[in-house]
């Protein structure tokens, strides 16, 4: 069952252009404790956000670090919800506003951050054990929701999805908004860059920011019309 927020900071979002902040979430197995190197790095595991009827799930690969010392959008690993960081958090929810699809589901597809052995507010790539052991829970998730369209957003979380059809991935930027259907998972899988290096990596597809938006809602409404 959603998990109530207790979160009343007085951010005022709406001024800054931000989406409307999650105020539940989705715990399924509180205190999980199933990878002993992730547990040890927490501080939360960030649980999925949104709308259990949602036509579209977000799916990240892991919550970075974040920022203890924002007053709301700290991360998931501070404040136990996906997509809640104040750069890639917000721009993702606010670009699926834009498209009209603020109803829909956050989550990713390894729960916990991932520590540097080395650095531990840096993050390193899940192991492949880590991210099956994860993967029940998002597979949880599926089922319960039932989307019509997983939103991948980077390399690593579209192989994570793909791993849940015994596929590989070849060539990520290759498959950017080439919808992928998943018999096991009974979804269409599409791919899109990850936020956080959207401004990076759009150019070498072409798009300009708006085009990009717009192809996005275009590859959505047509899945799910």
């Amino acid at each position: 069952m959603p998990a109530s927020d207790p979160d009343t900071d007085s951010d005022d979002d709406s001024a800054a252009g931000a989406p409307p902040y999650p105020t539940s979430r989705n715990v399924l197995e509180a205190d999980c404790t199933r990878c002993p190197a992730l547990a040890d790095a927490r501080e939360c595991i960030s649980w999925g956000t949104g709308n259990h009827d949602a036509d579209i799930v977000v799916v990240g690969e892991a919550p970075g670090y974040g920022n203890p010392d924002a007053e709301r959008w700290r991360g998931g690993n501070w404040t136990g919800k996906a997509y809640t960081s104040r750069h890639s958090g917000r721009r993702i929810r606010r670009m699926l506003e834009q498209l009209g699809y603020d109803d829909a589901y956050y989550t990713n597809a390894v729960k916990c951050f991932p520590a540097d052995p080395d650095d531990s507010t840096t993050n390193r790539e899940p192991t492949d054990a880590e991210r099956a052991t994860c993967r029940t829970h998002l597979l949880t998730e599926l089922e319960v929701i039932e989307p019509t369209v997983v939103l991948a957003t980077g390399k690593h979380a579209t192989a994570s999805v793909l791993a849940a059809e015994d596929r590989e991935l070849e060539g990520f930027l290759d498959s950017v908004l080439e919808p992928v259907w998943c018999n096991r998972l009974g979804v269409n899988l599409v791919p899109i860059l990850h936020p956080s290096y959207q401004d990076i990596w759009i150019g070498r597809l072409d798009y300009k920011p708006k085009a990009y938006l717009a192809a996005i809602g275009e590859t959505i409404d047509e899945l799910c019309a």
